[in-house]
């Protein structure tokens, strides 16, 4: 299995992390916590990506979510976390064995994948449904002109403050941080060998800004670790000189960090 990436900003300061191992790729998108934690959000994402290859590694058969749930479980422990007031991190896996490919998703990092032209996704989109009203107050405040000001700033603790009563309860969005339970509410799928043939796993802050260009994923899936490189220089460099403000594709940052994994052929 022949895994191309890119990162931007690097990995010596963004807090997302892709991990490859023979038969997998993890990509995590590390957040920072509502309260004050000792532990960074790319430590958090650094440490629970080695765990759950470690997991996979030792029992390659076994279902991804309990890898997860227990790379969950060990990060907690290490790290000596509490709920509320550790990191947080969305977690992409594709696992590749003999006659299958397995895809699991927990938060907004998707898996885009297919064979030829031919183009699924698998994408957690259950963040977005909470907190509607304070998601679109600030987008209206960006549409509107007024910028990343300090309302902007404040409008998005408001959002986080009001995200945070619908995290990892049922009828809000599951997302990796201290509870093991969550790794189980991920969205999961199988697909048989002959059904996939390429993949790109990104975090939203690559897979927002390639979609909004209208680049197409089963192209990207061919692309080697410098094209993939451009490409992400080019939509940070769109952010800057095209959308600086957020009135075109209305964000929460500016730059969010951007990761992409691109397989384009699982099986070689």
């Amino acid at each position: 299995m022949k895994v191309h990436t890119a990162q931007l900003p690097g990995a010596e300061t963004s807090t997302d992390r892709v991990i490859v191992t023979p038969d997998a790729v993890i990509v995590l998108d590390g957040a920072s916590a509502y309260l004050p934690s000792a532990i960074g959000p790319g430590t958090y994402a650094e440490t629970l990506g080695r765990n759950i290859a470690a997991e996979l590694h030792q029992a390659p058969g076994t279902p991804i979510a309990n890898a997860v749930a227990e790379a969950i479980r060990r990060t907690s422990e290490q790290l000596d976390l509490r709920p509320g007031a550790s990191p947080s991190s969305t977690v992409a896996i594709l696992r590749a064995r003999p006659d299958a490919a397995d895809l699991y998703v927990l938060g907004d990092s998707p898996i885009h994948y297919g064979i030829g032209h031919r183009q699924h996704s698998l994408t957690d989109d259950r963040l977005s449904a909470v907190a509607t009203p304070e998601r679109e107050h600030y987008r209206a405040q960006l549409r509107a002109g007024h910028g990343y000001d300090d309302a902007h700033h404040a409008a998005l603790v408001h959002l986080q403050r009001t995200q945070q009563q619908a995290r990892n309860v049922e009828g809000g969005y599951w997302i990796a941080e201290t509870d093991p339970a969550a790794a189980h509410h991920a969205l999961t799928t199988s697909v048989e060998r002959d059904m996939i043939e390429w993949a790109v796993l990104a975090t939203d802050g690559a897979a927002d800004l390639i979609e909004h260009a209208g680049h197409r994923w089963h192209r990207i899936a061919q692309y080697d670790d410098a094209q993939l490189t451009a490409l992400l220089a080019r939509v940070h460099e769109w952010e800057d000189t095209s959308d600086p403000d957020g009135r075109h594709l209305p964000r929460a940052e500016r730059h969010d960090d951007k990761t992409i994994a691109a397989l384009a052929s699982i099986w070689t």
